[in-house]
């Protein structure tokens, strides 16, 4: 476990100290762009039923994976506007740039995450087939591809978002606040699973394991590039390639269709906690983190 002495610490520690960073600016921060957001989303909305673009129709569409190019684009925005304002109050009031929170950025690490929980996926649906392959049906149609493009974008702005306010800009203010980056870790992941209840209890877990774990990568590697390729690889895998019959994207046109069959979801859990141990020891081994700066 990396110390706050390692360099790859000491990188992200000194990111985290830019700006104004007394600890009453981080609830100021998040308060103000969170009522930024919903102005600017109750501006857009009146703006869109002007424009006569609201309708029943669309509110459906926009929450159902059955309607992927409105789903994917419309969590797309919503994500989208919710960064852009979070970026604009942590800039007003911590004086942070986009950069100072998202950390060192590195092509390769950002590939590597990508290709580490690629595999971890395929070997994950890989045990479940064998165990149950009564449980897998195919289901791409000409509605997949439209789904993947869409799903490419707007899992991409969501992805993002998610990476730079949890894996950036909170454990960057528990990092500072706890000086201690796997206690920084556990309560960064305990927020990010809870925003996963609703998902039901399976998920959840695995959100925690997850949001644990990317954190530590990303105070190792001093940015949110490795967690970013890791996380948007694993958000498009359950959301084209095999879906999940009983998570958000349950009723997508993805390429195969997974329906969870007695514990199948919690087998899916400690495999997903067992990939996640073999990614970070990969982001140990090949994140050569930067030298802190004079």
């Amino acid at each position: 476990m990396a110390s706050p002495s390692s360099p790859g610490v000491q990188t992200y520690f000194e990111r985290a100290r830019r700006g104004l960073t007394a600890w009453w600016r981080y609830p100021a921060a998040g308060v103000l762009a969170v009522a930024l957001w919903v102005a600017l989303i109750a501006v857009l909305s009146f703006g869109a039923a002007r424009m006569g673009w609201l309708s029943r129709d669309l509110a459906a569409q926009l929450m159902s994976p059955t309607h992927p190019v409105t789903f994917f684009l419309g969590a797309g925005a919503t994500f989208g506007t919710l960064l852009l304002t979070f970026a604009v109050a942590v800039r007003l009031l911590q004086k942070k740039r986009f950069g100072d929170v998202a950390g060192a950025w590195r092509w390769r690490l950002f590939a590597l995450g990508a290709g580490a929980w690629a595999a971890v996926a395929l070997a994950s649906s890989l045990v479940d087939y064998l165990v149950a392959p009564h449980a897998f049906s195919v289901t791409a149609s000409p509605a997949t591809g439209p789904l993947a493009l869409a799903a490419v974008v707007g899992l991409g702005v969501q992805t993002l978002a998610e990476e730079w306010l949890f894996r950036g800009w909170i454990t960057q203010g528990l990092l500072l606040a706890t000086r201690r980056p796997l206690a920084s870790a556990i309560i960064s992941g305990l927020l990010f699973a809870a925003l996963h209840i609703p998902n039901g209890w399976p998920q959840t877990a695995n959100a925690l394991v997850f949001g644990v774990v990317t954190a530590l990568i990303a105070i190792r590697t001093g940015g949110i590039a490795f967690t970013l390729g890791a996380h948007l690889v694993n958000n498009l895998f359950g959301a084209v390639v095999v879906v999940s019959a009983g998570d958000v994207f349950k009723g997508a046109a993805g390429l195969l269709t997974e329906r969870a069959v007695g514990g199948l979801q919690w087998v899916d859990v400690a495999l997903a906690a067992a990939g996640l141990a073999a990614v970070m020891l990969l982001a140990w081994r090949v994140s050569a983190p930067p030298r802190p700066t004079p």
